[in-house]
């Protein structure tokens, strides 16, 4: 049988095997590992993605025989390492994913080798503590105040202490915390009664993100969706997992899967949709779950349930009459960062989609990464990284010119700037934390006047 040259099949994924035992056998995990950087070798077209391809031609290409044979098993670590799970070899570069028979997914074995590392108990646990978002979150929460005053780049002493021991890079801008957490300021309020022409229902699904470091952005979907007759219920029960999964600790993340799909089932049976906030959270929900656990009714439930607030917001807005959105004056362009983790969702340029509904807004779009990658952009070590790789994104942003920037990805947002200032600090391009917020200002903007 002939080897096709690349795949014309759309991209399918297997679901992870994590518990096989075959999964984290040394030998073959080797094996698989070979395997793949060999035909990685062989091909390279990912070469300007993240740093674990540098890094892994770089040495290939030093070693004694300039083959994958002329390298050590034990510096393989140092590809791995520089994976941020953010997909896109898999999605957008790679020709030999399934079902192309070199069945390749990068990303997937990137997580095999955590997982693997993580049973020998060889794994971070400094790491660890920081991807635990939900205890963080409510500790820091009680204390915002004295925690953003330590967290802040101009505090030099703390920041200086948090590398040394944390190894959170002193340069990294980190989330603020807020004394009342959005799920928390929901339950206070009384619920509100709408009228629901639509008879639609949704379930809220803010992320540890919105729940703990931006509840104003948890109000603007919620103000947003109530105004188009949309039942809202907010639901935050704990963090998606995917901090964890970066680190490889799948066992947690098929706790959480199980948990939280078990709750949201009553309200899926009742006719709600899921709306997630975040782009990574959505495509917990949607795609890594169902890998990590195939079998649980309650999860596939959600998966075909779920939908990112831009994707759900688009087909709502621009299904309605014409007169919905108005022109946002004085607005002076924005340009639009899709974030990774939107794209590995295959759903398109939902964001670019949704903020082109709104009358007469310049918009340029920006389809790159933005280099951030989680927990993992912040890290001492990674952050001089994380700014290289998203470099081409903020040297794009200047160039537009626009007023505002925007990504789906809160975090990717702040990341540009950050990135954007390292270039031109006489810049004076305005942050903002989601495209919503463009879509609450035109929306509302007739009841403001």
């Amino acid at each position: 049988m002939s080897t096709k040259e690349g795949s014309l099949g759309a991209p399918t994924r297997h679901n992870i095997d994590w518990t096989n035992p075959d999964f984290v056998d040394e030998n073959k995990l080797d094996e698989e590992l070979r395997r793949v950087f060999d035909i990685c070798h062989g091909c390279r077209r990912c070469f300007n993605l993240c740093e674990s391809f540098p890094n892994l031609f770089d040495m290939i290409d030093e070693s004694k025989t300039g083959e994958l044979d002329g390298v050590s098993s034990k510096d393989f670590g140092k590809v791995v390492d520089a994976c941020t799970m953010c997909d896109m070899c898999f999605l957008t570069k790679c020709p030999y994913v399934p079902p192309h028979e070199f069945d390749l997914d990068f990303p997937h074995l990137m997580l095999r080798y955590r997982y693997a590392k993580r049973k020998k108990k060889q794994h971070s646990l400094v790491d660890d503590q920081l991807t635990k978002t939900d205890r963080n979150g409510r500790t820091f929460s009680k204390f915002s105040n004295l925690t953003n005053w330590s967290t802040n780049k101009n505090n030099r002493l703390v920041r200086g202490a948090m590398e040394l021991f944390l190894k959170i890079d002193k340069e990294a801008e980190l989330p603020k915390y807020y004394s009342q957490t959005f799920s928390n300021q929901c339950k206070n309020l009384s619920n509100k009664k709408i009228e629901n022409t639509s008879k639609e229902k949704v379930v809220l699904f803010p992320t540890c993100f919105v729940n703990y470091n931006n509840p104003d952005l948890g109000f603007t979907a919620k103000k947003i969706l109530e105004k188009l007759g949309i039942e809202t219920h907010v639901f935050y029960e704990g963090c998606c997992g995917m901090p964890q999964l970066e680190g490889g600790d799948i066992k947690s993340v098929e706790k959480k899967a199980i948990q939280t799909s078990k709750l949201l089932k009553e309200f899926i049976d009742d006719g709600y949709k899921v709306l997630a906030i975040v782009p990574s959270c959505t495509l917990m929900l949607k795609f890594e779950w169902p890998l990590i656990n195939s079998e649980d009714e309650n999860i596939k439930l959600l998966s075909k349930n779920t939908y990112d607030v831009c994707e759900y917001l688009y087909e709502k807005i621009q299904s309605h009459d014409k007169g919905l959105l108005s022109p946002i004056k004085n607005f002076k362009g924005v340009t639009v960062h899709i974030s990774c983790h939107s794209r590995a969702q295959n759903i398109g340029q939902k964001a670019n989609e949704l903020l082109r509904l709104v009358p007469d807004l310049k918009v340029d779009v920006i389809e790159r990464c933005s280099g951030h990658g989680g927990s993992w952009g912040v890290k001492k070590g990674n952050f001089d990284l994380a700014l290289k790789v998203g470099k081409p994104v903020s040297r794009k942003t200047i160039h537009f010119e626009n007023e505002y920037l925007v990504s789906e990805c809160p975090l990717a947002g702040v990341h540009i700037q950050q990135g954007i200032n390292k270039l031109d600090e006489k810049q004076k391009i305005k942050t903002l934390s989601h495209p919503i917020e463009i879509i609450e200002k035109s929306l509302f903007k007739s009841e403001e006047s």
